[in-house]
């Protein structure tokens, strides 16, 4: 195990505080890649009307993000192994500026969906960069709480991308926000920069030809229980994607008649239990004495949410927020999968099997998001109005996602047994 990225002399005193802060700028940075990821569904209503967008076209946009995602992943997995955390997310920096400024400039769907596309490709690091440097940094057992707090403060940006997404836009107009998160971003790369001090790269992945770094991505799938792991992956984080990413915004719209601002406050509330939970979540294996039946646990009451709601289709103001609150809490259950993956992987291929893990939970809110738009077009939708019955076959479907992935998952390995 490599020894933690602080500098080697100095007070104690002094490391703490700039390892506090980086792991504070870590954070940040995956919150922008969360605001930049979840921000149509708060803006999809009015996206639809100032641009002129389909439903299938707010679906395309909105997922494209996951599937670049997706695909960057296994050779983002090998550029970590082999160059370290550092430099490959301050190259993505660069990219996350300039996708983020196409965006804010687009002027139609096209525009749109390739601003996006850059950004997926972008923000690819935000998470598994800080993760790998985690894992080799940090002892094993510090890892969950760890991965909790990178994914808990990240999602902050979740927060960012609902009500506060709302009043920017109603005040500065959405363009203008998405200029300014283009300067955040550079904020952001510079003290990455300045912070990060020499980030370990795995042993020997320097000497790696690509050919072995993608025998390595063959040979983290090998490994007893990855294949039913990556299916978890899958599901774990779509049911969030689908509903705060991109169609909860529309639901509030059209089953409620909430504007712009009363749609940002509601997605707030699963923002913000979200962003909890994933602290909550990230010593979950220790409480419940293991990875397994901590998901399960997680895995089955945000599948109970998501059968309410297909099934009663709107409730009560009260009713209403309760159920963000607790489906925003129950689905973030995420770290525990990661911590149950990283148990699984030998140390030097760390890097690609999270990426390789992150396939699955990226690739799942590709599906999830992608799947909603098509099944809502199978609806009559008047003027861009979607019927009730529409959300309702989404949340149903989606339930049955979740119950496939825990059927799956649930033979895999737990080490902490």
């Amino acid at each position: 195990m490599t020894q933690p990225e602080t500098p080697s002399a100095g007070p104690a005193g002094g490391r703490t505080l700039r390892m506090t802060a980086l792991v504070a700028t870590l954070g940040a940075a995956y919150a922008v890649s969360q605001f930049l990821r979840n921000g149509i569904a708060v803006l999809a209503p009015t996206l639809t009307v100032e641009i002129g967008l389909t439903a299938a076209d707010v679906a395309l946009i909105s997922s494209v993000f996951f599937f670049v995602f997706v695909a960057a992943q296994i050779p983002l997995g090998v550029a970590i192994d082999r160059y370290g955390p550092k430099r490959i997310m301050l190259v993505c920096a660069v990219l996350v500026v300039g996708s983020t400024l196409q965006f804010a400039a687009a002027t139609d769907a096209a525009e749109m969906l390739a601003a996006r596309a850059l950004m997926g490709i972008g923000t690819s690091c935000y998470l598994m960069a800080p993760l790998a440097f985690y894992a080799r940094s940090f002892a094993p057992e510090r890892f969950a709480a760890l991965a909790g707090l990178q994914l808990g403060v990240g999602t902050l940006g979740s927060l960012l991308a609902t009500a506060p997404l709302a009043f920017a836009t109603a005040a500065a107009g959405w363009r203008a926000t998405f200029v300014a998160t283009a300067a955040a971003m550079g904020l952001v790369g510079v003290l990455v920069a300045v912070l990060m001090r020499a980030p370990p790269a795995a042993p020997r992945a320097g000497r790696e030809t690509v050919a072995d770094g993608l025998r390595g991505v063959v040979e983290v799938w090998r490994q007893p229980g990855v294949p039913r792991l990556f299916v978890m992956n899958l599901t774990a984080y779509s049911s969030y994607a689908l509903v705060v990413g991109l169609w909860g915004g529309p639901y509030l719209t059209h089953a409620y008649g909430h504007d712009l601002t009363a749609r940002g406050s509601l997605l707030f509330i699963p923002a913000l239990t979200q962003a909890f939970g994933m602290i909550v979540w990230g010593g979950a294996d220790r409480l419940f004495g293991g990875y397994r039946t901590a998901t399960l646990t997680g895995a089955s009451a945000t599948a109970a949410l998501l059968l309410l709601l297909a099934g009663a289709g709107t409730l009560p103001p009260l009713g209403l927020w309760a159920w963000l609150a607790a489906f925003g809490f129950c689905s973030a259950f995420l770290p525990v999968v990661i911590a149950h993956g990283r148990a699984l992987f030998p140390e030097r291929l760390i890097g690609r099997g999270m990426t390789l893990m992150n396939m699955g939970t990226m690739g799942g809110g590709f599906l999830s998001q992608l799947l909603g738009g098509l099944i809502i077009n199978l609806f009559d939708s008047p003027a861009g109005h979607h019927p009730l019955d529409a959300y309702r076959a989404v949340f149903l479907a989606q339930f049955v996602f979740c119950v496939a992935g825990m059927l799956v998952y649930r033979a895999v390995r737990d080490p902490l047994h």
